[in-house]
């Protein structure tokens, strides 16, 4: 490409806020003169055979100059866009989510409340074949296999059609399907002892279930995640055209049940424990509140899919900022982080 020359690119728009776009964002900053950056709004796909979120990115074959600024645009079409704004190099080089803009203002830089500094946030479990490890009671009897070798665990969020989940006196999750996993911390030798009807299930799986990537880089080819039950759980994954408009839910899990890895999973730090005890209305009040945070404040956070598919990471959640419900709810006992921005932490952190 010569010096001076203009070239555009029709790619994904995921670059702008992914790990692996990171080398990306530094040479149009850095090496080139970014012109422009329009990205189709992620509904409206472009293409009729892939579910990408689409962008058109413009620069110039040549060292940016001093205080220099790039045009931001979002749907309608390159020519004509519905929203336009100008961003200075400056704001995107501390930016690790480009495609905040031009949605979104500048993060404020102020102490604020992560949801981190409430939760540890931790992906449910991935349990290498689901249909092998989480059965039904009625497969469970069928088979003959113990039921102390299985625990509760959640089906998928489109089973649990509220955001409270209720429990029966033994902890099962009142859901029409009830479903169980797999959990036996036995060898192969103790279950052939003990339980020869696991032991034969087990066999079944030898050779094909045992050599997935999941199982065979475990310990024991079925043993599973350490996942406790946690009190609030996240949908990580969902769209925005449904009813009220909203791809993400949190549940209350008031239940012994465990959750698959299309939940990510709310365990209190020490100091919500310790509210939460003094108040038993705090959790359930955290849990409104996050239900009823604006939605740009979670999908400012995330990705974006073509065809309006939104995801969240256990860290783009833990960086949601949540600042009103210390200030709402007292009884929080922490230090207030200030969001330090332009060092690219967030992007390790989501690789890892």
């Amino acid at each position: 490409m010569r010096q001076g020359g203009i070239a555009g690119w029709l790619i994904p728009s995921e670059f702008m806020d992914v790990n692996y776009g990171k080398a990306v964002k530094l040479y149009l900053l850095d090496k080139v003169t970014l012109l422009r950056i329009h990205r189709f709004d992620p509904n409206d796909a472009q293409f009729d055979d892939a579910l990408v979120s689409s962008s058109v990115v413009w620069f110039r074959n040549e060292p940016p100059p001093s205080r220099h600024a790039v045009e931001l645009t979002f749907g309608g079409s390159l020519l004509s866009p519905k929203i336009s704004r100008v961003a200075p190099v400056s704001v995107l080089e501390e930016e690790p989510k480009w495609t905040r803009f031009p949605l979104l203002d500048v993060r404020r830089q102020e102490p604020c409340y992560r949801l981190s500094d409430l939760f540890i946030i931790k992906r449910g479990i991935a349990t290498g074949h689901n249909r092998f490890f989480i059965l039904t009671r009625e497969q469970i009897e069928a088979h003959g296999l113990p039921p102390e070798c299985f625990r509760p665990i959640l089906p998928g969020p489109r089973y649990v059609p509220t955001d409270e989940v209720e429990a029966d006196p033994n902890g099962a999750p009142l859901l029409d399907r009830r479903l169980f996993l797999l959990d036996c911390r036995l060898t192969e030798a103790e279950v052939k002892e003990r339980y020869p009807n696991l032991w034969a299930y087990l066999e079944t799986g030898k050779g094909n279930v045992s050599e997935r990537y999941l199982c065979r880089t475990r310990t024991v080819w079925y043993f599973q995640e350490e996942r406790p039950p946690a009190p609030l759980l996240c949908t990580y994954l969902g769209r925005g055209d449904k009813k009220n408009g909203r791809p993400f839910r949190f549940i209350l899990n008031h239940s012994k049940a465990t959750a698959p890895n299309v939940y990510l999973l709310l365990y209190p730090k020490p100091a919500l424990r310790r509210a939460t005890a003094r108040d038993s209305t705090f959790l359930r009040r955290t849990w409104k509140f996050l239900n009823n945070l604006p939605l740009s404040s979670l999908i400012g956070e995330g990705r974006v899919y073509g065809g309006g598919l939104y995801k969240l990471e256990p860290k783009e959640l833990g960086n949601v900022d949540v600042t009103a419900i210390t200030e709402s709810i007292s009884g929080v006992e922490l230090q207030p982080a200030i969001r330090q921005l332009g060092l690219f932490d967030e992007f390790d952190e989501i690789a890892s």
